[in-house]
């Protein structure tokens, strides 16, 4: 997941492509050369397509993607089984929309939603 959230800042596929097959501090050492680009304009890419840090569509991007891996990864669908009735938490990273691709809020209630309920909604319009 790092690499795809990391992918993000790179407007060219095949910089996307190239930096979803890296893991995490490779990924995000990666990502971390294009912070001030992606910060300035507060738009992020995927597959050709920009989106606004800030909108809906990005949130459904999110969703996404989280819905992917909770879909495909069977190891990861069993941590959250596996966490019973923990409330998810992270101290690391950034709470500004402005300086990181997901915050603490978004990374958490999206873990909670999955191991709570499942599939988080395919709505563009869900507010996180």
């Amino acid at each position: 997941m790092e690499g795809l959230l990391q992918a993000f800042k790179f407007e060219k596929v095949q910089s996307q492509v190239a930096t979803c097959l890296l893991v995490g501090f490779a990924a995000k050492k990666k990502g971390s050369g294009r912070n001030s680009y992606w910060q300035e304009k507060q738009t992020l890419f995927f597959n050709g397509k920009a989106y606004p840090r800030k909108s809906k569509d990005y949130q459904f991007l999110l969703n996404r993607a989280y819905n992917a891996l909770y879909s495909q990864n069977e190891s990861f669908r069993k941590c959250l089984v596996d966490a019973g009735n923990a409330i998810f938490t992270h101290s690391i990273g950034r709470n500004n929309e402005k300086e990181t691709v997901l915050t603490e809020r978004e990374f958490c209630s999206r873990l909670q939603h999955l191991k709570d309920v499942g599939l988080l909604p395919e709505n563009p319009q869900q507010d996180w």
